[in-house]
């Protein structure tokens, strides 16, 4: 007979009655926090010979937690982001623990203070407008499926939304009368509403009417649908997306990079939105960041914004009393900087 331990116990109550129950954490949440310890008792049983059914509390301690970090790292590859994704459901368990088994609290509070990795920072892809149109213009309008297709990334881009977001859409989030919106669920069931043109509603409206999508019973139903109609996943529209980045780099591969995720649309959205005068804060909302500083990426990145804004306000202050500079009057000093491209 198996005897259920004191780390199985409360790891199961933790999904159950916290995450769960007093929480109210998504589905996606929930498949993360499941995926990082599924990948710890994987850890415990490679590296320290303990099966998941004798792991107990006294087992689990920062040395340990480190110890399945750098595993993560190391013998997983994985990222400095999956990595810290990883540590944040140990760490909120360990919240947990410092409540309901306090007599570790130190320990608890130990493996809380582990610092995250800070990852370089990445230059954010994104898609010129230029590119959007000719990456739409790929999709045909001559089935159901296609259109499907077109309505999907268009609204992909044009909302701005998560993929996450997109998936979990069903038709009564979209109000088709004037001002057109959309009901996007984001992080931790935040619902932000978000203005669309009427063009996309359009193509929205005429994807509904042509799926049946408009009957009352389907009105809370998924609102992209898969070939047997359920819902579209991640991969799904990743493939979409990608069947038509490859038709559009054929036409002009400068434009299209060769890697290309469902995120860059969203990417593309706010940047574009950068470019045309919007205020961050507007574009925060739009995005659904909970903070200006995630939004401020989006501003840092724009180097044709700066160079622009710099340009606009540089007065020359230099006097030039010739317009041959100085340096270009030493040969010496020439032939130096010349011989450094040599």
């Amino acid at each position: 007979m198996i005897i259920m331990t004191d780390f199985a116990k409360h790891l199961e109550n933790f999904f159950i009655k916290y995450l769960i129950g007093e929480c109210g954490s998504s589905r996606h949440t929930i498949r993360a926090y499941r995926d990082s310890f599924s990948l710890l008792l994987l850890f415990m049983k490679k590296t320290k010979g303990l099966n998941a059914d004798r792991i107990e509390l006294k087992n689990i301690d920062k040395g340990i937690i480190l110890d399945f970090l750098l595993w993560l790292e190391k013998e997983y590859n994985n990222s400095l982001s999956t990595r810290n994704q990883r540590y944040a459901a140990i760490r909120s368990f360990c919240r947990y623990l410092q409540y309901v088994e306090p007599t570790r609290i130190g320990e608890w509070q130990s493996i809380r203070s582990i610092k995250l990795k800070k990852p370089l920072t990445k230059t954010i892809s994104y898609l010129s407008i230029e590119a959007i149109k000719l990456l739409l213009e790929q999709i045909p309008t001559n089935t159901q499926s296609t259109k499907r297709d077109l309505a999907l990334l268009a609204l992909l881009y044009d909302s701005g939304a998560r993929v996450q977001e997109l998936i979990d859409l069903t038709p009564s989030c979209i109000r088709h009368e004037i001002p057109y919106t959309i009901r996007l669920t984001g992080k931790g069931k935040k619902q932000r509403i978000v203005p669309l043109q009427k063009e996309q509603v359009n193509l929205l409206k005429q994807y509904i009417e042509d799926h049946g999508l408009d009957n009352p019973e389907k009105e809370f139903g998924p609102l992209f649908l898969n070939r047997v109609g359920e819902k579209l996943t991640n991969p799904g529209i990743t493939y979409i997306l990608k069947k038509y980045a490859n038709a559009a780099k054929n036409v002009n591969s400068k434009i299209i990079p060769n890697i290309l995720s469902p995120h860059i649309l969203r990417h593309s959205k706010a940047m574009h939105l950068l470019q045309s005068g919007i205020n961050l804060v507007y574009i925060r909302d739009f995005l659904g960041h909970k903070s200006i500083q995630t939004t401020e990426i989006y501003a840092r990145a724009d180097s044709n914004q700066k160079r622009e804004a710099l340009e606009s306000v540089y007065v020359n202050v230099i006097p030039e009393k010739n317009s041959e500079r100085s340096w270009e009057k030493n040969k010496s000093l020439k032939d130096f900087l010349k011989s450094l491209g040599e």
